[in-house]
């Protein structure tokens, strides 16, 4: 069985969509761990309620890298998956373990990615920029925000009566398919 910790800033919903998919054996994996910047991030609460060990580590302490290092190798993750995290994950961390983080980022990438898109700041800029598609991306993780080899992506039409908000939930019910369908094939690939 396959080991995951995620990493959330926000509400979690996109975590609750992989435990959902563990429960249902639809991904047969542990959720070792969940990383948080923020004590009051909804994910933690998801978390308590699964038993998922929860770590709250604050970007702002000058150990930051070697902590985050530390609680993953405590972890001992097959795969990290950012989830709403808002956080830049440190160099260090991504060269140990390259090829094994993942991020849902609520665009059609590369439009709309890199610091400052996130949320609904993403969907703003959607619609100033008159698009008429976006979706969300699963990409891998590297040194640069939004950067890392797409794996895969859904696409949502945008309405003409579409505001951020009334985007941003249709974008996040296909994140919520999207991203446990790439977790089951990754791990399926990892021996």
């Amino acid at each position: 069985m396959h080991n995951l910790v995620f990493f959330a800033s926000g509400s979690g919903t996109n975590f609750q969509s992989v435990i959902d998919a563990i429960t249902s054996g639809s991904i047969n994996a542990n959720i070792t761990g969940l990383i948080s910047d923020r004590k009051q991030a909804g994910a933690i609460k998801r978390a308590r309620l699964h038993n998922i060990p929860v770590f709250v580590i604050e970007p702002e302490k000058p150990e930051f890298s070697e902590r985050l290092l530390d609680t993953l190798r405590q972890c001992n993750p097959d795969l990290i998956i950012l989830a709403g995290y808002l956080k830049k994950i440190p160099d260090a961390v991504t060269r140990e373990y390259r090829g094994r983080i993942i991020n849902i980022h609520p665009s059609l990438l590369p439009k709309y990615g890199g610091k400052g898109y996130y949320g609904l700041k993403v969907h703003e800029a959607v619609l100033r920029n008159g698009e008429t598609e976006t979706g969300c991306t699963v990409h891998y993780v590297d040194e640069v925000y939004d950067n890392g080899t797409i794996i895969d992506q859904r696409t949502v039409h945008v309405d003409a009566l579409d505001t951020p908000k009334s985007l941003a939930k249709k974008v996040l019910k296909e994140e919520h398919e999207l991203l446990p369908k790439v977790i089951k094939l990754i791990l399926t690939e990892i021996k």
